[in-house]
């Protein structure tokens, strides 16, 4: 069964192609186009649960530096929402997997993205989406493709919701051992549960590192958790985030 969304509220489609500005723009998405010709993979961003903030500027920067056209959604400002952090549900994981399928289309739509190679990236809450959007029939409609590929960055896992629909895109799972948010633990349960029907499922789980090891900031406390970049952790998840995305978004000839 296909969930469907309210015409107001959290569920609400709130991704508006029309509004889809340039990086820095402040607008309700930002496109970070690379530097050469196109067509080009293209991924989709989904932030964590702190709203739009440079720590996912910086990604789609990074991406686009990679040769990847990357479209950064805010799942929130538009929602009326700028933090969710510890009360997730307010924009519930559904809602932002389905704003990524719709920036999915507006990427396939353009003549500078190659329509089959479209990933997706998620950190935190944006990584529970993603752990949505890769869930057979769970999130994306019978006419729409799936991801080519899916990375989610310390995700939350619920362990009290075992997925119960096969995986329908390849997926990396970077969390660290020391994550007081979204423990590794239940990201293994989450991992063990799914049937990947033949698609790859791998998680990497950084010893010490805490939610966050990606960001700028070295451990500090936030809202209630101790978080914060390990530059080795760091390091590792950006070689395997390229190589993961480059073996199933740049096309083979």
């Amino acid at each position: 069964m296909v969930l469907c969304w309210a015409a107001n509220g959290a569920g609400a489609q709130v991704f508006d192609p029309a509004k889809v500005g340039t990086p820095l723009s402040g607008a309700p998405s930002e496109l970070y186009l690379p530097a050469g010709g196109a067509p080009v993979g293209a991924v989709v961003v989904l932030h964590g649960c702190d709203g739009i903030e440079s720590h996912y500027r910086q990604w789609a920067r990074r991406l686009a530096d990679w040769g990847y056209a990357a479209l950064l959604i805010d799942s929130f400002g538009p929602r009326g929402f700028q933090n969710v952090c510890n009360q997730g549900l307010l924009v519930p994981p559904e809602a932002q997997a389905r704003d990524a399928f719709d920036g999915a289309a507006y990427l396939r739509a353009s003549p500078q993205v190659r329509a089959q190679r479209v990933g997706v990236i998620g950190f935190s809450h944006g990584g529970w989406a993603v752990l949505k959007v890769v869930l057979a029939g769970l999130v994306r409609r019978p006419n729409e493709p799936a991801f080519a590929a899916a990375v989610a960055f310390y995700p939350g896992c619920d362990p009290r919701d075992p997925p119960g629909r096969p995986l329908e895109t390849d997926t990396l799972i970077l969390i660290g051992d020391a994550d007081d948010w979204t423990p590794a633990a239940r990201c293994a349960k989450w991992r063990n549960a799914v049937q990947t029907h033949g698609h790859v499922l791998q998680m990497k789980t950084y010893p010490a590192a805490r939610h966050g090891f990606d960001a700028p900031r070295p451990p500090h406390f936030y809202a209630g958790h101790y978080v914060g970049q390990d530059p080795a952790s760091l390091a590792d998840s950006l070689i395997k985030t390229r190589q993961f995305f480059d073996q199933r978004l740049i096309a083979q000839h």
